[in-house]
């Protein structure tokens, strides 16, 4: 390995405790918010790993059951060892009325057999006087399609990990989804920890979406009301030749870790992901044998500690079965010298609860953003004895072939945009309202040593909530209910559209002529009108100004708070600390000053840290080659921003200017004018 690591963010937090702090009812926070709409028939939990999702349901199906009239709850899980988060419950014992209980018979994630017998079972369930039961995704879309979507009247439909659903015709849960809710005669409670549902395509069609009340539980209010862990960093770094050679670079063998190998289909495996398990416990020291009880790897290392491994990679059913269940030994769960090292290449990711893990470290990247979001949830569980929690992307440099460039060149793109992504969920929510005359403090919310000034840009925080409210001048508020839900809930999946376009991203990175308002007004501009059709222009660019303020003040924060000499001040500056002294280092926040800053700028970096010039050369040569030129679409765009400028200002832009900006907005309306007459002479 080349390069040494460099997190891309690291975030502190203040280990208020109050997150994990119980109500009179036995609720933490994010239960208590979730059961506060308890009454509402569709309710979207957004919520990161070990909030308490599972609990929050039992609280708000007991309810439905016993207090809103419904006959029966179904729980949709993903896969069956998740099946396990809703088992028997007593909480009573903690305050609440009344004790969360499934018949044995009625956990179809326990029961043997096939898929036939367990739909028969549904049926059986359907009629019989019991109330509650639980079963795969699969399971459910097949007693759908068995029994018809009038079967289910008057029940409650939970769906766990709901990122799994998807508004693609082809996906026949989303399809099943979107037919009880025409039919209008169940409840649905959908719960997932990823921020990014669906990826590339929506969980819900927005008329489906806009029926769902939600509940928001941010990764930055989980972590911050943690009691144990205060430091969580996030990072990519490059490695040539086989990353098994060098994993000792980026892996702590005094780290609780859990290894993710890559897939055998991507560029990064050796294609052998036996040799590639014993090559990395090779590394690691002298192999002891294996532990005849639990199945764990043994392995001293030079400092004669032995390490305990558990291979979850090998295709060995007896083995792996015997590895797995020792993981989930329940005798064992407190335990923190249990295991060491986790090698996984498809599990341990989604619902895997082992909270002593420190470093989740991933091998080549994930195709999935949801996945990469489910991977860091590994690590971010609280625990005693541990303060940090890291999460490291090890992807593979560039090598000569023209083919190995390209794809190398896609995957390094893919982990910026994850990267970037993660910022902003583990960033505090950011609550943007227009600079105005008689604007003045909110309260609740602190504003620094000054106080508020009405003559300053004012950036105020809320601890508890963790929250920045932040003035900006010129700033549009949206207008709709839509657009208001957009801007409060949603900025996240905006950003994650927009990260996620590739020419922005490889604009963005690496083309030296770029005028930033390309990115932030045009590319921002058209991804918000396609994802949001049913919006006015007004409303699409509210939305617009405060997704790129969101993604802006984000990596301004980060550049402050990475960017400092002094390694142990750097590691130690919080991103809170950043936007603070970035908004107040600028008199007067106005939106326009907010385009013109490069989303981009901050990630190249920290890339031109983390990879070797010559590969970055090569990367940036393979991007320059297949550079466009303006499209028709981009330049009426742009038209329509210099109509908006000669408003303004009483002329059309210039194709002259010194303004890199105007003179764009120049070009676009050429461009128009030369579509006009070539079409004319045609």
């Amino acid at each position: 390995m080349t390069n040494k690591n460099v997190p891309s963010v690291s975030v502190t937090y203040a280990q208020t405790g109050g997150s994990t702090k119980s109500n009179e009812l036995g609720m933490r926070t994010m239960q208590e918010r979730a059961y506060e709409k308890r009454g509402e028939q569709y309710l979207l939990i957004k919520s990161p790993p070990a909030s308490g999702k599972s609990r929050a349901l039992m609280f708000v199906a007991l309810d439905k059951l016993h207090n809103q009239g419904l006959r029966k709850a179904i729980i949709a899980v993903p896969e069956k060892s998740i099946g396990s988060s809703f088992a028997d419950e007593p909480l009573s014992k903690f305050g609440f009325w009344t004790d969360w209980q499934v018949e044995p018979q009625w956990n179809l994630c326990n029961a043997p057999g096939g898929e036939e017998g367990k739909v028969g079972a549904v049926g059986k369930f359907l009629e019989s006087d019991d109330q509650v039961l639980v079963a795969t995704h699969a399971t459910f879309r097949f007693a759908v399609e068995k029994f018809g979507i009038e079967a289910f009247d008057n029940c409650l439909i939970a769906i766990d990990e709901f990122h799994h659903v998807s508004a693609n015709p082809e996906n026949k849960l989303g399809a099943q989804l979107a037919e009880l809710i025409a039919r209008d005669k169940v409840h649905v409670v959908a719960m997932t920890g990823s921020y990014f549902r669906g990826d590339a395509e929506p969980v819900l069609m927005p008329h489906d979406e806009a029926k769902f009340d939600t509940v928001t539980y941010t990764y930055y209010e989980q972590l911050n009301g943690y009691k144990y862990l205060k430091q969580l960093d996030i990072g990519y770094f490059f490695y040539s030749g086989a990353y098994a050679d060098d994993i000792l670079k980026v892996l702590d063998p005094n780290e609780k870790t859990i290894i993710h190998i890559p897939s055998v289909n991507s560029r990064e495996s050796t294609k052998d992901k036996h040799r590639e398990v014993e090559h990395i416990i090779d590394e690691l020291g002298d192999w002891q044998g294996t532990d005849p009880e639990t199945g764990f790897q043994l392995v001293k290392t030079t400092d004669g500690r032995v390490l305990k491994i558990a291979d979850l990679v090998d295709d060995d059913p007896t083995k792996r079965d015997r590895v797995s269940a020792a993981l989930k030994d329940p005798a064992q769960k407190d335990n923190r010298d249990h295991v060491d090292i986790i090698i996984a290449l498809g599990m341990a990711k989604e619902g895997f609860d082992w909270v002593w893990c420190e470093h989740a470290l991933t091998v080549g990247y994930r195709a999935s953003l949801t996945e990469i979001v489910q991977i860091i949830g590994r690590a971010t569980r609280d625990a005693p004895e541990k303060s940090r929690a890291r999460f490291t992307n090890l992807i593979a440099e560039p090598d000569a072939s023209e083919e190995a460039v390209t794809e190398a060149v896609n995957d390094t793109l893919k982990a910026i945009a994850a990267s970037l992504l993660m910022e902003q969920v583990l960033a505090p929510r950011f609550n943007f309202t227009p600079k105005k005359s008689d604007s003045g403090p909110v309260e609740g919310f602190e504003y620094g040593e000054g106080g508020y000034d009405p003559n300053q840009c004012n950036v105020g925080f809320n601890e508890d909530s963790g929250q920045f409210q932040i003035e900006i001048k010129g700033l549009a508020e949206p207008k709709s209910k839509e657009a208001e839900r957009i801007c409060q809930e949603d900025l996240n999946e905006v950003i994650t559209a927009f990260v996620q376009d590739k020419p922005t991203i490889e604009r963005g990175l690496f083309d030296e002529e770029l005028v930033p308002e390309e990115l932030t007004q045009v590319r921002m501009g058209k991804i918000i009108k396609d994802k949001f059709p049913e919006l006015d222009d007004e409303d699409q660019e509210a939305v617009r100004q405060h997704a790129i303020a969101a993604l802006n003040l984000t990596q301004k924060a980060k550049e402050i708070a990475l960017g400092n000499d002094d390694e142990e001040k750097s590691a130690n500056t919080a991103l809170i600390d950043g936007v603070r002294k970035f908004a107040m280092d600028v008199r007067e926040l106005d939106i326009d000053l907010i385009d013109r800053i490069n989303p981009f700028s901050e990630a190249y970096a920290i890339l031109a840290k983390t990879m070797s010039e010559e590969s970055l050369k090569q990367v940036a040569a393979v991007i320059s080659a297949k550079k466009v030129q303006l499209s028709p679409e981009e330049a009426r765009d742009l038209a329509k921003r210099a109509l908006k400028f000669k408003q303004e200002r009483g002329r059309l832009p210039s194709i002259t200017s010194p303004d890199a900006w105007e003179k764009r907005m120049a070009e676009g309306v050429a461009y128009l004018a030369r579509m006009k007459a070539e079409a004319a002479n045609a």
